[in-house]
C-alpha cells in the first residue's frame, strides 16, 4: 500500500480523497495539505474511520521549501497536485529535491500571463529522468482521459490517426445566473483567451469563441460548442502517429456567454492589477471571490456531461472513424462523493493515474503526458472507478 500527499482542498481534491479511500489496497495512507487547513480537516472528519489513514497539514504551495519539509516529514510515495496551475513548478521542484513521484491535472501557467503551455514542465524531463522519478502531466479528463483515449485508439484501432476532435459538453444546470464549474479564475482565463487549432504542423489562432458548431451529443442532445485552445492538443500533436489536425470544442449556454461578455466589457475578467482604495487588486481575482465556490455546486446541479474524442484515420489501408466518450451524471456524482460531475471527471482520473504509478504500470523515470503510457490498465480502471466509456464506430463527424 502506498502513501500519497494530496496538495489542494477544492472540489477536485475532495473527489481524489474520496476515491483514494475507496481503494485502500493501493492507498494505505494520505496526507491532505492546503493553505486553508480547515478544508482538509473537514474532509478528514468526513472520511476517517476506514482502512485508509488520513492526516492533514497547512501548506503554502507557492513555497518549495515548505513543500520539501512536508515531504521529508510524511515521506509519500507520490505527490498528487490538485492545487492551482500556478503552483506546478514549485511542487515539481520539491519532488525533484526529495526524489518523489509527481502527478497533476493541468499544465503550468504564469499568474501574470494568461497563457498555458507545456514548455515549462517539459524542461524538467532530463532532471526527473536523472533522479529516477516519474512525473505525470495533465491527468484529469481533458487533459488526461482524452490523451488516454487517444493512446487507446492508436494502439487498438488505427495505423495512423489524421484528425482528432475533442468534445466537452456539460448539460448540467446549477440554477445560478452565472457560475463556473471549476476554479473561476482558471476557467475565465481559459475561455477568454484566443482559440487555436492544430493543422499541418502548426497552431492556427482564432478570436475567442469565434468558431461555433452544433453537435448532437449522445444522452444529451444538440448543443452549441465553441473552438478553444486547450493544452492536450500540444502534446497530442507530438505523440499521435500521422496526426494532421486537432481541435478542441466545449459547450456553453447563451446565458453563460452573455454574462461573460458583460463582465469582460466592464473589465472584470482582466488579470491586470488596478488601484482600488490605495491598494492593488486583480479584477478577475475579485470576481472569483464574488462567484459561487464550484465545490458548493454539487447539491444544486442536475443533468449530465459528455466528454470524448472523435478520431479519423486509417487501418489496414482503409479509412476508419471512431468515437469514444464518457457520460457522467451530476446527481449520481453527488450521491457518491458529494461533488458535481466536473470535479468528479477530473478527480477520478487523477486518482487513477496515481494508482498506475503506485502499482508500477506507469512507473518509469522522466516526465510524461498520459498518451505516452500504456492506456489499457487505465481504461480498465475507468470502468471500475466510476467513469465507464462507450464506443461508436460510425459516429457523426463535427463537419
Amino acid at each position: 500500500m502506498g502513501k500519497a500527499l494530496i496538495i489542494g482542498a477544492g472540489g477536485v481534491a475532495s473527489v481524489v480523497v474520496h476515491k483514494c479511500c475507496q481503494n485502500p489496497d493501493v492507498f494505505g495512507e494520505i496526507l491532505l495539505a492546503s493553505r486553508t487547513v480547515s478544508k482538509c480537516d473537514a474532509l478528514k472528519e468526513k472520511l476517517q474511520g476506514g482502512k485508509v489513514k488520513i492526516s492533514t497539514a497547512q501548506l503554502d504551495a507557492d513555497n518549495s521549501s515548505e513543500i520539501i519539509a512536508l515531504i521529508n516529514r510524511f515521506k509519500p510515495d507520490i505527490v498528487i497536485n490538485v492545487a492551482l496551475p500556478y503552483q506546478d513548478l514549485t511542487i515539481m521542484d520539491a519532488c525533484l529535491a526529495t526524489k518523489v513521484d509527481y502527478l497533476d491535472t493541468a499544465n503550468y501557467e504564469p499568474p501574470d500571463i494568461a497563457k498555458f503551455e507545456y514548455k515549462w514542465q517539459w524542461a524538467y524531463r532530463e532532471k526527473f529522468k536523472e533522479a529516477g522519478i516519474t512525473a505525470i502531466l495533465g491527468c484529469g479528463f481533458d487533459p488526461g482521459v482524452t490523451g488516454v483515449f487517444s493512446a487507446y485508439a492508436m494502439k487498438h484501432y488505427f495505423d495512423e490517426i489524421y484528425q482528432i476532435d475533442i468534445l466537452d459538453a456539460n448539460a448540467g444546470d446549477h440554477g445560478y445566473p452565472f457560475a463556473t464549474n471549476f476554479n473561476p479564475e482558471i476557467n475565465i482565463r481559459e475561455v477568454t483567451a484566443r482559440g487555436s487549432y492544430f493543422e499541418n504542423g502548426k497552431f492556427i489562432e482564432t478570436e475567442p469563441m469565434s468558431i461555433k458548431k452544433v453537435y448532437n451529443f449522445p444522452e444529451i442532445g444538440h448543443k452549441d460548442m465553441y473552438l478553444l485552445h486547450h493544452e492536450e492538443m500540444e502534446s497530442l500533436a507530438l505523440n499521435i502517429r500521422g496526426i494532421k489536425k486537432i481541435r478542441f470544442w466545449m459547450t456553453f449556454s447563451k446565458s453563460y456567454l452573455t454574462h461573460l461578455k458583460v463582465l469582460e466589457n466592464v473589465g472584470m475578467t482582466s488579470i491586470e492589477p488596478i488601484e482600488f482604495e490605495d491598494r492593488k487588486i486583480v479584477p478577475l481575482q475579485f470576481l472569483k471571490a464574488l462567484l459561487p465556490d464550484p465545490a458548493s455546486l454539487g447539491p444544486r446541479t442536475k443533468g449530465k456531461t459528455n466528454i470524448g474524442c472523435i478520431y479519423q484515420g486509417i487501418k489496414d489501408g482503409q479509412p476508419k472513424n471512431y468515437y469514444v466518450y464518457n457520460v457522467c451524471d451530476h446527481e449520481e456524482c453527488f450521491k457518491e462523493v458529494g461533488s458535481q460531475a466536473i470535479s468528479y471527471t477530473t478527480g477520478v482520473p487523477a486518482m487513477t493515474g496515481a494508482m498506475m504509478v503506485l502499482t508500477g504500470k506507469w512507473k518509469k523515470p522522466g516526465v510524461f503526458n498520459v498518451e505516452e503510457l500504456d492506456p489499457d490498465p487505465f481504461m480498465e480502471q475507468l470502468n471500475k472507478q466510476g467513469l465507464p466509456w462507450k464506443e461508436d464506430f460510425s459516429p457523426s463527424l463535427v463537419d
